[in-house]
């Protein structure tokens, strides 16, 4: 069995270069055998996505523009852990239904995974959400990249097949696919329930909680 080793080296000091309302740029000077090295990343409050699939097993993909690579992305909904106090299976329900326009009765929980831990805090947890109902209408998407989000279903394996060919890239999409592809062969068998605990998250807040000492 392979598992993670969690637990932060020393600080010896931190520089917050930037502070916005969803992301912080820092510099930490990381204590390592030998000398201390300097370690930039962005502190990011996390997120959630889920992996919708009708009776036909079709996944429910949106597009939307994301500017930093200038390309409208083919993904699967999700949305900024930004409310306080929301659970993370709270904010998935609530963004199936404000960036899609659906519901789901049957949730479990399909992966967590740490989007970019050379140089970001982000984690994301993605659900499985099955036994879908559209809603007599579909909230307003927002603004700005949230107000024209094309939604779609397209069949699991197509989804798949585009991964493999290099005509989707974003992460959540791709991960999100592949892991439900996995389990799928695996008969659904091993998903965690929906409210299980966020470990990793857990752990990343005591470490912060460290490192503001």
């Amino acid at each position: 069995m392979i598992e993670d080793r969690w637990g932060a080296r020393p600080v010896e000091r931190r520089v917050e270069h930037f502070r916005g309302p969803i992301v912080a740029m820092r510099t930490d000077a990381v204590q390592f055998e030998g000398g201390t090295h300097d370690r930039d990343y962005v502190v990011h409050m996390g997120a959630v996505a889920i992996v919708a699939m009708d009776d036909d097993d079709r996944l429910l993909v949106i597009q939307q523009y994301r500017h930093p690579v200038a390309a409208h992305l083919w993904e699967i909904p999700a949305g900024l852990l930004d409310k306080p106090g929301e659970e993370p299976w709270t904010a998935a329900q609530r963004e199936l239904a404000e960036e899609a326009g659906y519901l789901a009765t049957d949730w479990s929980l399909l992966v967590d995974y740490a989007t970019t831990p050379g140089g970001s805090t982000e984690l994301l947890r993605i659900y499985l959400a099955r036994d879908l109902r559209q809603l007599a209408e579909r909230p307003s998407t927002g603004e700005a990249e949230e107000q024209d989000m094309p939604v779609d279903f397209v069949a699991l394996d197509a989804v798949c097949d585009a991964i493999f060919a290099g005509r989707v890239a974003s992460t959540s999409l791709v991960v999100g696919a592949l892991a439900a592809r996995a389990a799928a062969q695996r008969g659904w068998a091993d998903l965690r329930p929906a409210d299980s605990p966020w470990p990793f998250r857990a752990h990343l807040a005591d470490a912060e909680r460290v490192f503001r000492r």
